[in-house]
């Protein structure tokens, strides 16, 4: 069986078979920039040849709790031994998706994936009202350069910061920003 459609396999037995409101997805902290750092650059880059990457390279690809794909088995969730912390996409993994992406000539789908990683470390309700922020008519340019440099500061988000405030600039440019 694939790897994805055994990671499908596990979560469609693990949603069936637990009380759906007893399941939490909670952010952990996020580690230390040079542990996060050193982790995704521990191998060499990985090109469109290691794609998919649950197949060709599946040691690899880790959860957020350090686990490799290999390590999730259909066994261990049953048992408990995985948990929902184990189904989440890590850092270290967006960067290869990115690196893959990068390969094939997509710089803004990296990019995307970069950002993605990012904001792992940022708590949901944040990231919730980044989204509503961003939404035409909901923000003035301060309020977005503030949120910016709130990610910046508290959560290392550059990319993001960055894109908030080009959002911003385009936002004052087509007169999508609230007036007040």
């Amino acid at each position: 069986m694939e790897s994805e459609e055994l990671i499908r396999t596990i979560m469609a037995e693990v949603m069936a078979n637990l009380d759906k409101d007893a399941v939490k997805f909670a952010k952990k902290p996020a580690a230390s920039s040079s542990s996060s750092s050193s982790a995704a650059s521990s191998g060499a880059k990985v090109s469109r040849e290691q794609y998919p990457l649950g197949e060709k390279l599946p040691d690899r690809i880790t959860t957020p709790t350090g686990k490799s794909l290999s390590e999730v088995t259909y066994e261990d969730v049953i048992s408990g031994k995985v948990g929902a912390d184990d189904m989440r996409i890590s850092k270290e993994t967006l960067e290869l998706q990115a690196q893959v992406a990068e390969s094939v000539g997509r710089p803004t789908l990296a990019n995307n994936f970069r950002r993605a990683a990012e904001l792992i470390a940022v708590p949901d309700e944040k990231v919730l009202d980044v989204y509503n922020a961003l939404r035409p008519y909901r923000s003035t340019k301060d309020e977005l350069y503030g949120l910016a440099s709130e990610l910046e500061s508290q959560y290392q988000c550059t990319i993001s910061a960055k894109f908030i405030r080009q959002a911003a600039d385009v936002y004052e440019k087509r007169g999508r920003l609230r007036v007040d």
